[in-house]
């Protein structure tokens, strides 16, 4: 249908003539309600925005001399940030000539990362950025969200 067709179709029906599509051969046009279309398309997103879950980092500090039992305090915090679904952050900073004992860094993070394991798993693993030894642990899902998050990766497969 030409241009001007559909234009005119669309006064006489009193409704606006909207460019779907206009990188396709041909364009694709639709008459509708410009304002009602673009409502519905407003409570699309903010129903997206509604089913999102904000992931965020939270932050734990370690010291390359620190003793067991301040490791099992720091791993409970982070088990309850983890909990939550939040990820956490573990940074573990060298002060002065401690970077020589970089190896007793790497200890206390794999202490810290046994007692953390029942928790969630390790997403990035340990390594030096400047003065500070930096891991980042992502929770652990559960059985039914795993099998929830397979089916819908493979119908996004699907319908691609």
């Amino acid at each position: 249908m030409t241009l001007d067709a559909a234009m005119d179709l669309a006064n006489s029906k009193k409704l606006d003539l909207v460019n779907i599509a206009p990188t396709a051969n041909p364009p694709v046009c639709k008459i509708l309600d410009y304002g009602k279309y673009r409502y519905e398309l407003q409570k699309k997103d903010k129903e997206a925005k509604k089913r999102q879950k904000i992931t965020q980092v939270k932050e734990i500090r370690l010291s390359t001399f620190i003793e067991e039992h301040d490791i099992n305090v720091k791993a409970h915090t982070a088990s309850k940030f983890l909990k939550d679904g939040d990820k956490v952050k573990v940074s573990l900073r060298f002060r002065g000539r401690e970077k020589d004992y970089a190896n007793k860094g790497l200890e206390v993070m794999n202490k810290f990362t046994t007692a953390i394991s029942e928790f969630g798993t390790v997403e990035k693993k340990p390594e030096f950025e400047g003065r500070s030894l930096i891991m980042i642990i992502a929770p652990k899902l559960d059985k039914e969200k795993e099998k929830e998050k397979a089916e819908k990766e493979k119908a996004d497969k699907e319908n691609k």
